[in-house]
């Protein structure tokens, strides 16, 4: 039996590392960070536990991808959807409103997020998922007007921490309308962008338990690539 090719070889990482990362925010959004295993991480994502380490330091440097990855595709998708629009105030409301939906519909898991970013011995690891989450932030910034987005971009992020790390207090949490307003106020943004709180939500803004459409495991329908024997790989 010839050997795979590079080709196929290279597809399958790629699948296997997005089941960890879907795997992850799954599971420590219904049980916790604390009582989430990295091998329950590796046994729901039906990978080797060995793969865990192999493409992740820790366990909280893989959950830090996994939500970093959860915020990106969360904020892409919300920039993007119809209408489509390139107005920079549209835009800066959608992405508020993305990133305090995640803490008012996955408190669980950005509240274990939040305080990971906390933890002395890790603290805030750039990632690939965080980069891109950090490009489309800084997009944002640059369409609603910044003159100096190196210095602006800090600020969104910094406000949007501080936002979602208010909303999710245990036991004096800040509604989630009320740093809307605060937010929208320093943006000069009218209520009625984005997605007000009393307005239903639109397609790819609610929060659907099936997150498989945020990691790349596989498109149905398309198969993966073969080598040159004519062999698809099958994941294991």
């Amino acid at each position: 039996m010839s050997p795979r090719s590079a080709s196929v070889n290279e597809e399958l990482r790629r699948r296997s590392k997005e089941r960890l990362l879907q795997a992850a925010v799954e599971l420590v959004g219904e049980h916790g960070y604390e009582a989430t295993t990295l091998g329950a991480i590796a046994d729901r994502a039906g990978s080797a536990r060995g793969l865990v380490s192999y493409y992740f330091p820790g366990k909280r440097q893989l959950v830090q991808s996994a939500v970093h990855r959860l915020m990106h595709r969360t904020l892409e998708e919300a920039l993007e959807r119809e209408p489509r629009t390139d107005e920079g105030a549209e835009r800066m409301a959608r992405a508020i409103d993305a990133i305090l939906g995640l803490a008012r519909e996955r408190p669980v898991l950005m509240r274990q997020h939040m305080a990971g970013l906390l933890q002395a011995e890790v603290g805030f690891v750039p990632c690939p998922e965080q980069r891109r989450l950090a490009e489309l932030l800084r997009d944002t910034v640059a369409r609603h007007g910044s003159r100096d987005v190196d210095r602006d971009y800090p600020m969104l992020r910094a406000l949007l921490m501080g936002a979602v790390f208010a909303a999710l207090v245990p036991g004096v949490p800040m509604p989630v309308p009320v740093l809307r307003a605060e937010l929208f106020k320093r943006y000069r943004l009218a209520w009625e962008l984005g997605v007000p709180p009393d307005a239903a939500a639109p397609g790819g803004t609610s929060c659907d338990t099936d997150l498989s459409r945020f990691f790349a495991t596989g498109v149905p329908g398309r198969p993966l690539p073969q080598d040159p024997a004519g062999r698809t790989a099958q994941s294991k």
